[in-house]
This record gives C-alpha cells, structure tokens and sequence, in this order.
C-alpha cells in the first residue's frame, strides 16, 4: 500500500538556527530528513510534496501572522529555499511543491500544486483527490512547526480520509513538541506517532 509524504516548511527560516523563525532544535533535523527521504521507495511512496511558508514583504505587516511572528520566508530570500534537497528523493517517486501564504496548507483557495520531478500541476483539492481515488489512504508528515503547520498539515489530512504516520524524530515544534500536539489535537483520529 502506498503512501504520500507531506514534507512541511523545511526552510531556512525555520530550520538553520540563525533563521528569522528558527525553530528550536530544527537544525539538527535536516540530515536525518535527508536520510529518510532518501530511504523512499517508489513501490511503497506515491508521490513526495514539500510545502513553502512563503511571504511578501509588502503584505506580510496586514497579515494575522504578523501579530505572533517576525517576517519570514519572504519569497526568493536565502531565508524561503528549502533545506533539504528534492533530488534526494528516488527518482521514480514524483516531487511536489506547493506554496502557501498562511499556517494551513488547505485555507487558501486556488492554490496549485506544482512538480519539481515527474508528474503535472494540479489544483492542491484536485491533487489529494486523485491520490485517494487511486488508493492512496496514508500520510507520512514530517516537518516543522510540530504545533502550526504540521498540525494543520495533519488535520487536513485525516479531514480528507487518510491515515497519518508523524515519525517524531522529524519534527519540533516552537511551544509544543508532537506528541503533545497529537495527544491534545488529535486523541482519537486516524494519526500515529512513529
């Protein structure tokens, strides 16, 4: 049975210590991602997405965020880039991006999407759709922030019908580790810490 790997915000901003947002620990998670990425096989991974906190620094001041956080992952800085490197996924797994303007990865209307390696763009609704209808039941989400958009990361998910796997080893949060996150949001759904 085959899963999709949601790979969320592993960008400079939050994962290099002297990021804008650097969250704690993160730094040291880059190379044990990397190695679990690379660890993907393609009879048993259907396709990898990494989403982008991506920002404007012109809009980011009006923005609710801006009321928590400093400005972050302004589009096109050294700060936005990932960390982690898509080719580090096997070749026959298609790579994914998707950029989001806000903590949830599903808020936002019309967001696409886009292929870095193999497949084509699709509409982000569209996307899990498909992935469902070819029977596609399982997550794995790693990724930071464990408590913002890794959380809503997982709740979109588990809304749509799959099964979560969160391996803990590859996520931290800012003021809430995973496993209580998913203790205190999630008792009772369909998601594992592993």
């Amino acid at each position: 049975m085959k899963q999709v790997v949601v790979v969320v915000d592993t960008q400079a901003d939050f994962m290099n210590s002297d990021g804008a947002l650097a969250v704690a620990g993160a730094d040291a998670l880059a190379a044990p991602m990397a190695e679990w990425l690379s660890s993907l096989a393609p009879e048993n991974t259907a396709a990898v997405l990494f989403t982008f906190d991506t920002h404007d620094a012109d809009t980011y001041p009006g923005l609710p965020e801006a009321q928590q956080f400093p400005i972050h992952c302004v589009r096109a800085t050294p700060g936005w880039r990932n960390v982690l490197d898509p080719q580090a996924v096997d070749p026959a797994i298609p790579t994914y991006r998707l950029e989001k303007g806000v903590f949830a990865m599903w808020e936002e209307p019309d967001l696409r999407v886009e292929p870095i390696c193999g497949g084509a763009s699709a509409d982000r609704d569209a996307f899990f759709r498909t992935l469902r209808a070819q029977g596609v039941d399982d997550a794995a989400v790693i990724g930071v922030a464990a408590d913002y958009c890794v959380r809503w990361a997982i709740e979109g998910l588990v809304d749509r019908g799959f099964r979560v796997t969160v391996p803990q080893a590859l996520t931290r949060g800012i003021a809430r580790p995973i496993e209580q996150v998913l203790a205190e949001d999630f008792a009772g759904r369909a998601v594992t810490l592993r």
